[in-house]
């Protein structure tokens, strides 16, 4: 199966520029293509990892992949995709941020190994040596304001309204595309929907910049679709925030369960577009989702893969030890370090080495409300300490109640959990 086959197969193109054009030129050279990540922010989160996928994608067909870290335009900031302006960040927070981009894109794509190996710039290169004089003559007047005008990333913000700064935001990113042309005969630019606009922008700087020469100018275009959630709800967004790729910001527990808990209307599309599974065993899992959904086959597997792939098989073992232990309430076998990751978010309370009375605990810790509902509570059988139910009055907690002696894991109920950390 050759490469547009298998994605358009996934799902994976939106549009083409030209898709028998572009099916000829692969098919016959090892093409050079690029994708832009702009440093927004000090991770990357897992909306960036179908345009990292695809890099791979073209990579195991032969072709040279270039990840292009913006730390130039993301000194702008690109107006596709918003309804306002963004604030500007100084040059260097840009460049930290920058610095964190590239070295996660590094460890995903494994730079400068292989036969075809994956390289990386940054756009900053180029950009900023540029002087207002140059970028005027040299790109700007290959530009008319009509065009821009009729972009989507400019025509939708004409009525809340666009400062000259994001709306020369096209201009620079075709110069990316310019500059990784003529510099790595890079002849294809890959990205978003919502970066259509800027892509085809830098399709004809490129062809109005050398109409003069006697080469054929053949370059492409081709975006993947925007992911949506069956449920209607953003993609990558949960009560806590954002799923980032760091995993100091989202922990490869957190990261392995938002997969698992995909829905299953969305489990075989994330397959495709995110796993490398080859089609036949994805339809393989597709009976396992209409026969016998209570198992999430699908959705371990997705996880299973997901987590390997971005985290490591040592993160990915942890994940589901964590999982297992919760699942069977075997709390006992956690270590402190998974404890630190599968309860990042429960309500924890710092305890002194003398408190070891468990009415008082749990009034303490904001468990049960009073000594009465305490007393209630464990009468009624819903405190569980690491796992095992207590509903002894008089108990005190003893040092095989805490896990490493650092942390003792409490339930009341069915899903109410709280962590103890003692001194």
């Amino acid at each position: 199966m050759d490469i547009l086959q298998d994605l358009e197969t996934r799902g994976l193109i939106q549009q083409t520029t030209d898709f028998e054009g572009l099916k000829q030129h692969l098919s016959a050279n090892q093409v050079t293509l690029y994708c832009g990540f702009d440093p927004t922010a000090d991770s990357l989160h897992i909306g960036h990892l179908v345009p990292i996928t695809m890099l791979k994608r073209f990579q195991k067909a032969g072709h040279k992949p270039i990840a292009l870290v913006g730390g130039g335009t993301g000194m702008i900031g690109d107006p596709s995709g918003r309804t306002s302006e963004r604030s500007l960040n100084e040059d260097t927070i840009v460049k930290e941020y920058s610095e964190k981009v590239e070295k996660q894109i590094a460890g995903l794509l494994e730079f400068d190994k292989g036969e075809n190996p994956v390289v990386a710039r940054n756009n900053h290169d180029w950009l900023a040596s540029m002087t207002v004089i140059d970028f005027l003559r040299d790109a700007g007047k290959h530009f008319g304001i009509n065009y821009m005008l009729s972009k989507e990333s400019v025509s939708a913000r004409i009525e809340q309204g666009i400062t000259f700064t994001e709306f020369s935001y096209m201009i620079l990113q075709s110069l990316d595309y310019l500059k990784l042309y003529e510099q790595e005969n890079c002849t294809l630019q890959i990205g978003g929907s919502d970066q259509w606009g800027n892509i085809t922008a830098g399709m004809e700087l490129i062809r109005r910049s050398r109409e003069n020469e006697d080469e054929e100018t053949n370059v492409f275009g081709l975006t993947v679709p925007l992911i949506t959630k069956a449920d209607g709800t953003k993609f990558g967004k949960t009560a806590g925030g954002a799923i980032w790729l760091d995993p100091e910001k989202t922990s490869a527990y957190e990261f392995y369960q938002f997969w698992f808990n995909t829905d299953d209307r969305d489990v075989l599309k994330f397959l495709r577009y995110f796993t490398f599974i080859p089609e036949e065993e994805v339809q393989q899992l597709e009976d396992e989702v209409i026969n016998q959904p209570e198992n999430r086959v699908a959705q371990k597997r997705l996880a299973e893969e997901m987590t390997r792939d971005v985290h490591s098989q040592a993160a990915l073992d942890q994940a589901q030890k964590i999982s297992q232990a919760l699942f069977s309430d075997d709390l006992k076998q956690l270590s402190a370090s998974d404890i630190e990751q599968g309860f990042k978010d429960v309500p924890t309370y710092q305890a002194s080495n003398e408190e070891t009375g468990l009415i008082d605990l749990l009034v303490n810790a904001s468990i049960s409300s009073s000594k009465r509902q305490a007393r209630e509570d464990i009468n009624n059988g819903a405190i569980y300490i690491n796992g095992e139910r207590q509903q002894d009055l008089q108990y005190n907690l003893m040092a095989d109640d805490r896990i490493e002696d650092t942390f003792t894991i409490i339930r009341r109920g069915k899903k109410k959990y709280f962590l103890i950390r003692f001194e």
